[in-house]
């Protein structure tokens, strides 16, 4: 991430968009306005940003659609901007890749500190370089899940050879979360105390789904997990290398 971090606003609404972007840029922010999906891909062709703030709710298409799409191609932070109060759009969007939420209309203080957040999150990942996580196995920060190496330091998900997958903010509280508790079972309201979620009601709800997007990446047979397991009535429980002990 470079020293002053990019950030994309979207929102169609001009007042909107400029209002954050300006306070933004108050504190020392790179700022690009885009009025929706078309504009933003148009700047994302000639320089991509640190993170992307993005209204869910707008005419032409739709922000979950956009961050379906941007998900797909790039990297990159994503909080969105939601006026509605069901948890349903939320729950879609941080299965999307989403990594964080405001209400609007949004405390610009709230936002900012959300940005600084996620950023702080997704920096070491974007700067890391690849290396052969094996090689340094014995160091601490690493931690195999399965076919992986979780990089805590880093926040990055790696192969034998090297190879980052990529991994949401949530993503990676929940293999954090894991990795500090091995062979424990931990129920849904214990991951959600040890990962810090916020909004608990959202993330219950999508945390089973979140577990199974990670045992894509993660297992030797997702359809056969070995290295997080569902506990009957428990919860779940992490072998990491997918030892039954």
């Amino acid at each position: 991430m470079s020293q002053t971090p990019h950030i994309f606003i979207v929102d169609d609404e001009a007042p909107a968009r400029e209002m954050v972007g300006d306070y933004l840029k108050m504190h020392g922010f790179g700022v690009t306005l885009c009025d929706g999906g078309k504009s933003l891909r148009k700047e994302i062709e000639t320089s991509v940003p640190d993170l992307v703030v993005l209204d869910l709710n707008m005419p032409e298409e739709d922000g979950l659609s956009i961050i379906r799409d941007l998900k797909s191609k790039i990297n990159v932070p994503v909080i969105m901007l939601t006026a509605t109060a069901s948890p349903i759009d939320r729950v879609v969007g941080l299965e999307l890749g989403a990594d964080d939420y405001v209400a609007k209309p949004c405390e610009l203080r709230e936002l900012m500190a959300r940005i600084r957040s996620v950023l702080r999150r997704a920096g070491p990942a974007k700067a890391a370089a690849p290396e052969p996580a094996a090689a340094k196995a014995e160091k601490e920060q690493l931690v195999r899940f399965g076919t992986k190496w979780l990089d805590l330091e880093a926040q990055a998900l790696r192969d034998d050879e090297g190879n980052e997958h990529p991994l949401t903010a949530s993503e990676f509280g929940l293999l954090k979360v894991f990795a500090a508790n091995p062979k424990r079972v931990l129920s849904r309201e214990r991951l959600l105390e040890l990962a810090n979620a916020r909004d608990a009601e959202a993330f219950d709800r999508a945390v089973d789904l979140r577990i199974m997007r990670i045992r894509r990446k993660i297992e030797f047979d997702p359809t056969k997990p070995s290295v997080i397991r569902t506990i009957r009535g428990g919860g779940y429980l992490f072998s990491p290398t997918g030892d039954k002990a």
